[in-house]
């Protein structure tokens, strides 16, 4: 079983990701964050370094769906290849951060990639004002974020939004994080699982 988690920089995906690995058993692929060579200058020279990160994203995630299918167990990955391809490669190439040159490159590369990976069985979107990102940025305190602009969030918030309408691979679950505390409070978190239950096991 393979599930996933999408959701804009600042949604909780990393922490949903650990709290239902936990409950669930369920291994936990993360993004590859701290060891990304290219995060830091992208942050400080976004059109220098656009291809560069999406390219590497790109690698690290077809290599954990590699990784999940072949093992065979029920994994949560954190943020999924489609976002790369349907989110952020985009919305660079059109505030002129990548090339036109390079875009076409990066979606050749995507789509045949894509063609030989499954769909995650369960996709769990989290949806969060623009205000409820900046705070949990804030909150955590990463110094490369610190440069992420209002504009730039916006821009990828509307993006998500006409990704997960159009999204018709499989299961999907809609959670609207604003008015949630799953790290820290249990009956939210419960919630979740409990949707998560009815659309995996068929409960409640």
């Amino acid at each position: 079983m393979h599930i996933a988690v999408a959701g804009n920089i600042g949604s909780g995906k990393t922490t949903l990701t650990r709290l239902l690995a936990k409950h669930y058993s369920w291994s936990p692929h993360y993004e590859d964050v701290d060891d990304n060579p290219y995060l830091n200058d992208f942050y400080e020279d976004m059109q220098r370094w656009s291809f560069n990160l999406q390219i590497y994203f790109l690698n690290s995630r077809f290599s954990q769906i590699v990784e999940i299918r072949r093992k065979g167990e029920a994994v949560i990955q954190d943020r999924t290849i489609y976002e790369d391809a349907h989110i952020f490669a985009p919305n660079l190439h059109s505030m002129g951060l990548m090339s036109t040159r390079d875009f076409d490159n990066y979606t050749n590369l995507f789509n045949l990639m894509s063609s030989l990976i499954q769909p995650p069985d369960l996709l769990i979107y989290l949806r969060a004002t623009v205000p409820t990102l900046v705070n949990q940025i804030q909150k955590r305190g990463r110094e490369y974020e610190k440069t992420i602009r209002i504009d730039y969030l916006q821009r990828l918030n509307e993006r998500y939004e006409a990704w997960i309408e159009s999204y018709k691979m499989g299961n999907q679950l809609i959670v609207e994080v604003d008015n949630l505390n799953f790290s820290e409070n249990p009956a939210d978190l419960r919630s979740i699982i409990n949707r998560i239950d009815a659309l995996l096991y068929g409960l409640f």
